[in-house]
């Protein structure tokens, strides 16, 4: 009889900015010829990781370059008029649409199933959207995961509310085994020996976030949550159920970053360790 073959799955965490580490890595291992049954992202995880099901290599880094000092993606000015840091009609519409068309045919033609994860604003539990179309749903479903609470504003999907989905579930590891994805590679952003420091301001949040207040519970505990999951990631690493990339130091770019040369320099840190690594891995997918 012949054995099933095991679901391969990549697991990619958020991390605004710092996401153009794991973008570098994607486009080595597309280039390569590296595929998988599933991708799960987070946040920036998410935005980024759609490139790879629509074969878009490079992307990513592309429209970062270009716009990330135009006062329309990513400023204080684009929170002061619209109540998100990162503006949404521009990032999430204007930008795959007319700027840098993002490839809806092949997304769609692409056999890759795609999930995002974002947080129920009301309840603070994580939400899981599988995203087959190319359309503006799936894009309201990315900016969910990436609306950072504080600076963002929480996202109406027909009935629901929902926020970044970092506040629940910043590495779903764990959901995509209970998928069955079994032959997993994890991408982090934060270097070995990362551990969340303690929420602070806890009285403000609260205040902040009071109309949400599960949400608000939500980040407060998430250093706890997070640096769970890290020890669960990390011991699945050392036992071989996953292959694990993360950077070897801190990143250039920091989560706000809008320094080219710094976005640069985390894209070419992620191909540079895709490169050094990528046999490896392929045995690892292939055993």
């Amino acid at each position: 009889m012949t054995a099933k073959k095991e679901k391969t799955g990549l697991v990619l965490e958020g991390g605004a900015m710092r996401g153009l580490f794991s973008a570098g890595i994607m486009d080595v291992l597309m280039e390569s010829g590296v595929t998988f049954d599933g991708i799960i992202g987070v946040s920036a995880g998410a935005a980024f990781g759609c490139n790879w099901k629509s074969r878009q290599k490079g992307r990513a880094l592309r429209y970062n370059l270009r716009f990330c000092r135009e006062k329309r993606y990513c400023s204080w000015y684009s929170l002061l008029t619209t109540g998100d840091l990162f503006g949404a009609e521009f990032c999430y519409h204007t930008l795959p649409r007319e700027l840098d068309p993002f490839d809806g045919e092949t997304y769609e033609a692409d056999p890759t199933a795609f999930y995002i994860v974002c947080t129920d604003a009301r309840t603070g539990e994580p939400v899981y959207r599988r995203c087959d179309k190319a359309d503006d749903e799936s894009f309201e479903w990315m900016r969910a995961s990436g609306s950072m609470p504080l600076v963002s504003r929480p996202v109406r999907i027909g009935g629901g509310l929902y926020l970044d989905g970092a506040l629940s579930d910043s590495v779903p590891l764990k959901y995509f085994e209970s998928l069955g994805y079994t032959k997993n590679v994890v991408i982090l952003t934060q270097p070995a020996g990362y551990l969340k420091p303690p929420a602070r301001f806890r009285g403000l949040v609260r205040f902040l976030l009071r109309r949400t207040p599960a949400a608000a519970q939500a980040l407060l505990d998430r250093p706890a949550v997070y640096n769970a999951q890290l020890r669960y990631v990390e011991e699945q690493a050392r036992s071989g159920r996953i292959f694990l990339f993360r950077p070897e130091a801190p990143l250039p770019a920091s989560r706000l970053c809008r320094d080219p040369k710094k976005l640069q320099a985390t894209y070419d840190a992620g191909a540079a360790a895709a490169y050094a690594r990528l046999e490896e891995l392929k045995r690892f997918l292939s055993e």
